[in-house]
C-alpha cells in the first residue's frame, strides 16, 4: 500500500512505549532487601574517608610549603645563624615536634631544637652529602619523606635548603603523622596506612586493622588505574562490607587515598598514604515488599494500552483507511454505490460530504452537510485516551509507595552526619589558622627587610602568587594606612587602627564577606600584614559530596559560606527555625550534635562550632549541615523514587505519542473535514494541497481530482488559491 506515515507510527510508537514502561515497572519495582541500608552506611563510610584523606593529604601539603616559606626568610649575601634561625621559626610555627639545621656537606648538626631527628636518613638522599652540589637547588627534590623510629611512630620529615653564604645548609622539621581530624568515637576506627598496607597511625578500637588495611589497599590498588571523575575524590576511594550472617554486626569499610588528581601538585600526595575507617553495623533481614505491587501495575497498564490501542485503531486509522478507498473511488468515477456511513464526527462529515459530491458528479446540486456533524470527535478520542494513561501514571507519580516520615534512619548515618560535620568545621578552622601563620610568616620578611616599599611589594606579590586562599595580601601602618599591597582593593576599614594578631571578620552585611588574617611585623612601629581569604576559598572548605546543604555561619547565624551545590546570598539567616535551634544548642553545649528533624520530612542535621583555639578563637563560627533522609539509599526511598520513575515514564510515553498523533493526524483531519464540507457546498475555487504525505493528504489529493472534475460542469473558472 502508497501511504506511509500517519496513524500507524505514532500508535505503534505508543504500544511499544507502554510495552517497555510496564516491564520496567516490574523489573524496578522488586523487593528491596535491607541490603540496601549497608550501600547507605557503606557510601557513608567511603565518604568519611575521602573527608580525612583530604585532610590528611592538606596537613602535610601544608607543612612541606611552610618549610619551604620559613626558609626564604633567611635568604640572603650573609647567612644567618643557625640558632637564630630555628629560633624566629619557632616563634611562627609550633606544628614540628623537632627541627634542626644540618651541613650536608660534612654531616655536621648546626642547631636543633625538640625531639632528636634521624640525621642518617636526611643525608643519605640529600645530594649535598656528595659535595656535588654547591647551590642548595638539589634539596627541594627531596620531598617530604616518612621516617619510622625505634618506639614504632612515624614521623614526617620536611626539608628546605638555607641559601645564604658560601656553604649550603639543610633546615630540617620532624612532624607527626596523625589520624586526620575525624570524631572516631568508641566505635569507629581509623588507620592511616601507606602503600604496603603498613599501619603508620590509629585511632580507635582494634577491629581485624591488618587484615582491613591489607584488603582496602588491594582494593585501592585496583582502584588507582581509574581516571578520578571530575569534582570527584582525587585518588583511589571506594568501601567495602566485611561478611557474616544476616542479622548479626558486619563491619563496614570506607577507604579513599590521599592522592592528587592528575595535573595536580601536591608532595603529600606521592607518599601512597591511605585512610581506612571502620565502624560494625547490624544488618536488618527485614525487606521492602514491592514486588507484588510492581507486578500489578505493569498488568494493569498492559490492560490498558491493549485497549487504547483497539480505541485508535478503530477510531482513528481504520476510518482514514476507509476514507481514502471512498474517496479514491469516486475520484475514478466510480459511483455506482453510495459512500458508505461513518462512526465519529470528522470521519462522518468527511463521509458525508463525499456522498454529497457523488451525487453532484450523477447530476445533483451542491449541499451543505453540516448535519452530519454528530458523534464524538477524534480530538476527544485522544484526550480520552492520555487521560486514561495519565490516570495510571499520576498515582504512581504523587500518591503511590510514599515513603512517609516513618522512614527509620539508621543511627550510624545520624552519627557519620555529626561526625563528617566536625571534621568540615575543623577542616576550616585549620585553614583559617595556616592562613595566619602564613601571613605571620609574611610579616617577618616584611620586618626582615626594613620596611622597603619595593621588597614588601615584592613578597606580598609571591605571596599571593603562592597561596589561591587570599584575594589580597597588604601591608598597614599603625593608623590603618594600606602602605603596599598584592591583589585586589584592601577592605579594611579605612582610618581604623590593624586588629591585633588573630583572624577577623571584618562586615555583617553586603554583597560578600570579609575575612583576614592580621599579623604584627615585629619591630615594625605598629605596622601589621593583612591577608584577606577569597570567598571562593571558604565556599571550597566547605563542598563536600554526601553531606547535604553545608553552611559555614557566623555568630549571629549569618550565612558566610555554603557548598557550591546549592549556592546561598551572603549574610543570610539559615533556611528554617530548626536549623537555628540547632547551632543555639551546639553553641551552649560547646559539642556538635546531630538530630533527626521531623517536619513534613525527616532529615539529619548537624552543627559543629569551632573549638576556642588558635587565631580564629574570637570568630565564634561554626559549621551545619542538612541532608534530607530521602537524598540517602534507604530501601524506601528507593522504591519511592523508582515508583516515581515509572509513573514519569508513563506521562512521557502518553504524551510524547498521543501529541504526535494530534500534530500529524488529528489537527490535518479537522481541516479535512472542513475542506470536505466546503466543496460539497460548492466551493470549486479554492485549490486543496496535502500537507503530508500520509491518509489524510492522499484523501486531501483525492478531493482535489473530484474538484477539478466537477469544475467543468459548474462553469466556473477556478483561480488556484494559496494553501490551506
Amino acid at each position: 500500500m502508497p501511504l506511509l506515515g500517519g496513524a500507524r507510527p505514532p500508535i505503534a510508537a505508543l504500544l511499544a512505549l507502554l510495552l517497555a514502561v510496564a516491564g520496567a515497572t516490574a523489573l524496578v519495582l522488586g523487593d528491596r532487601d535491607r541490603a540496601s541500608l549497608d550501600a547507605a552506611v557503606l557510601t557513608s563510610q567511603q565518604h568519611v574517608a575521602e573527608d580525612g584523606a583530604l585532610s590528611l593529604r592538606a596537613s602535610l601539603d601544608e607543612s612541606a610549603t611552610d618549610l619551604q616559606r620559613a626558609a626564604a626568610l633567611f635568604t640572603g649575601p650573609e647567612p644567618v645563624p643557625a640558632d637564630t634561625v630555628l629560633d624566629k621559626l619557632g616563634k611562627v610555627y609550633n606544628k614540628w615536634r623537632g627541627t634542626a639545621v644540618i651541613d650536608p656537606v660534612g654531616g655536621t648538626l648546626l642547631a636543633a631544637r625538640g625531639e632528636n631527628i634521624p640525621l642518617a636518613t636526611v643525608l643519605k638522599g640529600a645530594p649535598e652529602a656528595k659535595g656535588d652540589d654547591k647551590d642548595g637547588k638539589a634539596a627541594f627534590g627531596l620531598g617530604p619523606r616518612l621516617v619510622k623510629l625505634r618506639s614504632g611512630e612515624t614521623r614526617m620529615l620536611v626539608v628546605a635548603a638555607l641559601r645564604g653564604g658560601d656553604r649550603p645548609r639543610l633546615l630540617v622539621a620532624s612532624g607527626t603523622l596523625n589520624v586526620p581530624g575525624i570524631s572516631s568515637g568508641e566505635d569507629r576506627t581509623l588507620l592511616v596506612v601507606d602503600s604496603a598496607g603498613t599501619v603508620l597511625a590509629s585511632d580507635g578500637p582494634s577491629v581485624a586493622r591488618k587484615s582491613w588495611a591489607e584488603k582496602a589497599r588491594r582494593t585501592a590498588a585496583a582502584d588507582s588505574a581509574k581516571t578520578p571523575e571530575p569534582g570527584g575524590h582525587p585518588g583511589a576511594s571506594g568501601h567495602l562490607m566485611g561478611g557474616g550472617k544476616r542479622g548479626e554486626e558486619r563491619t563496614a569499610v570506607g577507604y579513599a587515598a590521599a592522592g592528587r588528581a592528575p595535573g595536580e601538585t601536591s608532595a603529600a600526595g606521592a607518599l601512597g598514604l591511605s585512610v581506612i575507617t571502620s565502624v560494625e553495623v547490624t544488618e536488618d533481614i527485614s525487606a521492602v515488599r514491592t514486588q507484588a505491587f510492581g507486578l500489578a501495575a505493569a498488568g494493569i497498564l498492559l490492560a490498558l494500552a491493549l485497549v487504547v490501542g483497539w480505541v485508535l485503531l478503530r477510531t482513528v486509522q481504520r476510518p482514514l483507511l476507509q476514507l481514502y478507498l471512498e474517496s479514491r473511488r469516486l475520484s475514478r468515477g466510480e459511483l455506482d454505490r453510495p459512500v458508505r456511513q461513518f462512526r465519529g464526527r470528522e470521519p462522518a462529515r468527511i463521509g458525508a460530504a463525499l456522498e454529497s459530491l457523488r451525487k453532484q458528479r450523477l447530476g445533483g446540486r451542491p449541499t451543505r452537510t453540516g448535519r452530519a456533524r454528530g458523534g464524538f470527535g477524534t480530538r476527544g478520542t485522544v484526550i480520552v485516551c492520555a487521560a486514561v494513561l495519565l490516570a495510571w501514571s499520576a498515582p504512581l507519580l504523587f500518591l503511590l509507595n510514599r515513603a512517609g516520615s516513618t522512614v527509620t534512619v539508621p543511627q550510624q548515618l545520624v552519627e557519620d552526619q555529626r561526625r563528617r560535620t566536625d571534621t568540615a568545621a575543623d577542616r576550616v578552622r585549620k585553614a583559617l589558622n595556616e592562613g595566619w601563620a602564613d601571613v605571620a610568616s609574611v610579616a617577618q620578611i616584611v620586618g626582615a627587610g626594613g620596611g622597603k616599599d619595593g621588597a614588601d611589594k615584592a613578597v606580598l606579590e609571591t605571596t599571593l602568587r603562592e597561596h589561591s586562599r587570599y584575594r589580597s595580601v597588604y601591608v598597614l601602618d599603625g593608623d590603618g594606612k594600606v602602605l603596599s599591597r598584592a591583589g585586589d582593593s584592601p577592605r579594611h576599614p579605612g582610618g581604623k587602627k590593624p586588629h591585633p594578631d588573630s583572624v577577623v571578620q571584618l562586615n555583617t552585611s553586603g554583597k560578600e564577606p570579609a575575612v583576614a588574617a592580621y599579623a604584627a611585623v615585629p619591630g615594625g612601629k605598629g605596622r601589621t600584614v593583612v591577608g584577606e581569604y577569597d570567598t571562593q576559598f571558604l565556599i571550597s572548605l566547605v563542598t563536600r559530596p554526601g553531606l547535604g546543604q553545608v553552611w559555614l555561619v557566623d555568630k549571629k547565624h549569618r550565612i558566610i559560606a555554603a557548598d557550591r551545590a546549592h549556592g546561598y546570598r551572603a549574610f543570610a539567616k539559615l533556611p528554617g527555625r530548626h536549623l537555628n535551634d540547632l547551632a543555639v544548642s551546639a553553641r551552649r553545649d560547646s559539642d556538635g550534635t546531630a538530630i533527626l528533624h521531623r517536619s513534613r520530612n525527616s532529615s539529619i542535621a548537624a552543627a559543629a562550632p569551632f573549638s576556642d583555639n588558635g587565631a580564629v578563637k574570637g570568630l565564634d563560627w561554626q559549621v551545619i549541615s542538612a541532608q534530607p533522609a530521602a537524598w540517602l539509599e534507604l530501601p524506601e526511598y528507593t522504591a519511592e523514587r523508582h515508583t516515581m520513575l515509572a509513573g514519569l515514564l508513563g506521562v512521557t510515553a502518553a504524551v510524547a505519542c498521543l501529541g504526535w498523533l494530534h500534530i500529524i493526524v488529528i489537527r490535518p483531519l479537522r481541516n479535512l473535514a472542513d475542506q470536505a464540507e466546503a466543496l460539497a457546498g460548492g466551493d470549486r475555487k479554492t485549490v486543496l494541497f496535502p500537507q503530508h504525505h500520509d491518509e489524510v493528504g492522499a484523501v486531501v489529493r483525492n478531493l482535489e481530482l473530484i474538484r477539478q472534475q466537477l469544475r467543468p460542469a459548474t462553469g466556473a473558472s477556478a483561480k488556484p488559491a494559496g494553501r490551506n
